[in-house]
């Protein structure tokens, strides 16, 4: 699952989760019974053979930890994630499931989870601060900076201060800048920068003195950095319809993730399935599709809600199965049309409040 190296270029220390490590836990029988066997005798709190909800809590919160994940409560992205791992092995229900239901679901969920790693891997960075004074040091450093200064909005009477809080937020971790939204980076990095330059805050905001000022703080940010270095899991996806455009032109594959899709889909006594239903079937498809889950990224939502009303998909009417295919299809191709035109790109970076070295040990195989 991670791959190490030492972008010499940039100077990041790096991991690449790429999926191979749970590939191979997964597709090895006697290994994974034994994991699946430590694992679901470390949940059974109640040692009654099956896990309730409660008890599934910690693998979520782990397997969210072994990918890099923020905690739960922290990201709305990823708690769409916390939700949708949950609901796998319940069903959606409150019920309590069985050793046998939970390998069944956590090998299917773990087989997804490499192929997703495969496809889009988390790169794990360790951000020491010398990218950071690399930047500053550098000849794009004013002119990069007085772009950002030009792109705050703040209102009128906002402090020098609260313009420097908005650039930190806006420079990358390609800068060597960990989330300065992060908490733990904004109350152990961001805030002693800015103590740091004590009276000065109270100047009036001009470019000359942003300039100045930011400089200084962000030079006791490269200090504190390399004291106490920030380790940050990133990601980069860019929907583009690519993901769509392969499931279309290859209508077996189609024809199955169709029907796989609406296999529980409801139907009234003739056999129709209610048009309302299709955002439900295409949050079922969305990966088989290269699309985010609904509710995820609101650029995405946007576009696949007017991709459902160019069909009219909230008109509370019932159509024949093999419509309701031809519209779902319908939706997809909009979808991809206007992705092919306009890309979504995202960018996600996320705290990890752990060293390299001692991820979660969630998905590590137990002894044979």
């Amino acid at each position: 699952m991670k791959e190490k190296s030492n972008n010499s270029s940039s100077g990041h220390d790096q991991e690449v989760m790429d999926g191979s490590d749970i590939m191979e836990l997964v597709e090895n029988d006697q290994v994974f019974s034994n994991f699946v066997d430590h694992k679901f005798e470390e949940l059974d709190i109640d040692c009654d053979g099956k896990l309730s909800v409660k008890e599934l809590q910690p693998a979520v919160a782990d397997i969210g930890s072994a990918l890099g994940l923020p905690a739960q409560g922290t990201s709305p992205e990823s708690d769409h994630i916390y939700t949708e791992v949950l609901n796998e092995f319940t069903h959606g229900k409150q019920e309590k499931i069985s050793k046998l239901e939970f390998k069944e679901v956590l090998s299917d969920f773990l087989l997804g989870m490499a192929a997703g790693l495969k496809r889009d891997p988390v790169v794990i960075l360790r951000i020491d601060g010398d990218d950071l004074h690399e930047f500053l040091e550098g000849p794009t450093y004013e002119p990069q900076m007085l772009s950002v200064f030009s792109e705050i909005k703040l209102p009128d009477g906002a402090s020098l201060k609260d313009y420097i809080i908005k650039a930190f937020e806006k420079l990358t971790v390609d800068q060597g800048m960990p989330p300065a939204t992060d908490s733990w980076v904004m109350c152990n990095i961001v805030e002693p920068a800015l103590d740091s330059l004590g009276g000065a805050l109270q100047q009036p905001v001009t470019q000359e003195t942003f300039l100045g000022e930011f400089k200084r703080a962000a030079d006791y940010v490269v200090q504190l950095l390399k004291e106490q270095p920030a380790i940050v899991a990133h990601s980069q996806n860019t929907f583009d319809g690519s993901g769509i455009k392969r499931l279309l032109s290859n209508k077996f594959e189609l024809d199955k993730t169709l029907d796989s899709t609406i296999k529980a889909a409801p139907r009234d006594r003739h056999g129709k399935i209610p048009k309302e239903y299709l955002s439900v079937a295409l949050d079922s498809l969305a990966a088989s599709a290269g699309l985010p889950p609904l509710g995820a990224l609101d650029q995405m939502d946007y576009i696949m809600t007017e991709a459902f009303k160019m069909i009219d998909a909230g008109d509370g009417k019932t159509v024949k199965e093999d419509e309701f295919k031809k519209l779902l299809t319908e939706v997809l191709g909009s979808i991809m049309l206007q992705l092919e035109g306009n890309p979504v790109s995202v960018s996600i970076n996320s705290l990890v409040h752990e060293p390299i070295a001692s991820s979660s040990t969630f998905l590590q195989p137990s002894s044979p």
